[in-house]
């Protein structure tokens, strides 16, 4: 008798014990190497967030389990990591990859296992046509960009010499768009040169460039190579007269903590600034700097709502399959620190509202002027 009412004690408390399991949710950030500081912002932005979703949970109460993974900018980590996360801890959706280069390897991955992935700091062109199972939160360059090229034309450049990365899709993408940019504005380009990620020798493109003398020099790259760009320009004499801007890249404190005084003066476009007079983001500021003694980057911003965004989807679907979660995502209507926020039907950001253009002072972006 006994044996029989522990046995349906049991039974009935199986499916509170299952309502009660976290919900896992991946991530796969640049944790290592030099692109770390994009991962480290990112990973900040998601825990702040999630701690806040956890005070509520999803599905009826059940807490969020986050379990990130380093991809350390290698696109055959990333491919593992996502392995990992789906094969053996069941997540039902991911956060990131951090770069574009490691979304265009993972995105067929679980695009093809129908789990839910949400970039937040891809940017590439061509992200979300990998397939129906592709988000992402971040503005593409086609939407900055511009935006970058137009307030320089405000300070009366004409000519321009563009420099890229050669090998990762993001900085290629960038290119192609800063390139269309220009030539859409009526800059006269007078100089193309690339480089390597990884190269550290930038004065043979430099003094091409000298030579020239544009009004300004637009660079398309990851924030390691920006910076030696930048260096280099300060040691090959570039005066305060030619003007440096860059794309999504640049848009990191990591810049100025490299550069130094060869930042100042670098313009990027952002969709978010740290400044922001909107009571959501002067709330979140504080808490970032709080919990981490230090104030959050665009980076953070994005993945902060990111996170509420993906939480407020798996609630709303109701479910933890990753169809339903997808389906409930594209119905995406939030507001959070970087402005409402809605999904256009190709699961890319539906509106470029609210780009601003940053300038670097001091080793600290500031709106320019």
């Amino acid at each position: 008798m006994i044996r029989k009412i522990l046995t349906a004690t049991l039974l009935v408390a199986m499916p509170v014990m299952a309502l009660a399991q976290p919900v896992p949710l991946g991530a796969i950030e640049v944790m290592s190497g030099p692109n770390a500081a994009y991962g480290t912002a990112i990973k900040a932005g998601l825990e702040l967030a999630l701690d806040e979703v956890n005070t509520k949970g999803v599905l009826g109460g059940r807490k969020i389990e986050l379990i990130v993974e380093d991809s350390a900018a290698n696109k055959d980590q990333a491919i593992n990591a996502a392995r990992k996360l789906i094969g053996r801890d069941k997540v039902v959706a991911i956060i990131g990859p951090t770069l574009s280069n490691e979304m265009f390897a993972v995105g067929p991955v679980t695009n093809e296992r129908k789990v839910p992935t949400l970039g937040t700091s891809t940017t590439a062109s061509g992200i979300t046509d990998i397939g129906p199972f592709i988000f992402r939160t971040s503005l593409p360059e086609s939407d900055v960009v511009p935006v970058t090229i137009k307030a320089a034309q405000a300070k009366g450049v004409k000519t321009v010499a563009l420099m890229y990365a050669n090998d990762d899709a993001f900085s290629k993408s960038g290119f192609d768009v800063m390139k269309a940019a220009a030539e859409k504005a009526g800059l006269n380009i007078l100089a193309i040169e690339s480089f390597g990620s990884k190269d550290a020798d930038f004065s043979a493109q430099l003094t091409k460039i000298k030579a020239l003398k544009p009004d300004a020099v637009g660079i398309s790259a990851l924030v390691e190579p920006v910076a030696g760009v930048l260096l280099q320009a300060k040691q090959l004499g570039f005066g305060k007269q030619t003007l440096f801007f860059g794309g999504n890249g640049s848009n990191s404190p990591k810049l100025g903590e490299i550069a130094g005084a060869a930042a100042d003066g670098m313009m990027v476009g952002s969709p978010w600034f740290v400044g922001k007079t909107a009571d959501n983001n002067a709330a979140f500021v504080s808490a970032f700097n709080a919990r981490f003694g230090k104030m959050p980057d665009q980076f953070a911003a994005q993945a902060y709502d990111a996170m509420k965004i993906m939480a407020g989807a798996i609630d709303r679907a109701g479910s933890t399959e990753g169809e339903k979660i997808a389906a409930s995502l594209s119905k995406t209507d939030f507001t959070g620190v970087m402005g409402p926020f809605q999904f256009t039907e190709h699961r890319d950001p539906a509106t470029a509202a609210g780009v601003v253009v940053l300038v670097m002072q001091s080793g600290k972006f500031t709106i320019a002027p």
